[in-house]
């Protein structure tokens, strides 16, 4: 399932630079940009507070919005955008022009099921996560929202790779060369110490 998709309110800039990106906080709005499928970069300003919403509502990277620019609805994917570090608010995003046909390439956060299953996690092992997010290549109205991988039955020194989970129709791994890992089941601290002391006599 994938978030609803929403619609954004916005304004062309005029200017463009540092003194007037300032002066679009200070009036509760953020500078943003469209780019994408061969048209010119289009600069708008959103409200700061709207997309904060939208950020820490989840799932921000992975749906479609609608942008409303001056009554023209732009169908877009948000493809980067920059946080305040110190006060938490946006201070920029830039957004990619989409199409129900278009493919885009995103980050796709990693879910894990039936931790509860797996000997190995019973056993004390742990699971480790290599990768938290996938890159996935997807139709841009279709971006699954995770990826969830099913721990039963695994033990410990398991890996759980790519090929372990069904993709939705359409999508693919950008990575192709391999079948990649995304986590492992590792033993205890203990255990590894053994085995790192086991090592150490084998030399």
């Amino acid at each position: 399932m994938s978030h609803a998709s929403y619609e954004l309110k916005a304004e062309t800039r005029e200017r463009v630079g540092k003194g007037s990106s300032r002066e679009l906080r200070r009036n509760g709005l953020i500078p943003a940009v469209i780019y994408g499928d061969k048209k010119a970069p289009l600069s708008i300003a959103l409200s700061t507070k709207e997309v904060t919403q939208r950020i820490h509502a989840g799932g921000f990277m992975t749906t479609v919005a609608t942008i409303d620019v001056n009554g023209e609805k732009i169908s877009v994917l948000p493809k980067d955008y920059q946080l305040d570090p110190v006060r938490d608010f946006t201070l920029h995003v830039d957004f990619l022009r989409v199409s129900a046909d278009s493919r885009v390439t995103v980050q796709v956060p990693v879910h894990f099921v039936n931790e509860d299953k797996a000997p190995g996690i019973k056993q004390g092992g742990m699971l480790n996560i290599v990768r938290h997010e996938v890159e996935l290549h997807c139709p841009a109205n279709d971006i699954p929202e995770a990826i969830t991988f099913d721990l039963e039955g695994l033990k410990i020194g398991d890996s759980i790779h790519i090929s372990h989970t069904k993709l939705p129709k359409g999508t693919s791994p950008v990575i192709t060369d391999r079948d990649f890992t995304v986590a492992t089941i590792v033993g205890t601290a203990a255990a590894k110490e053994d085995e790192a002391e086991g090592e150490a006599s084998a030399e």
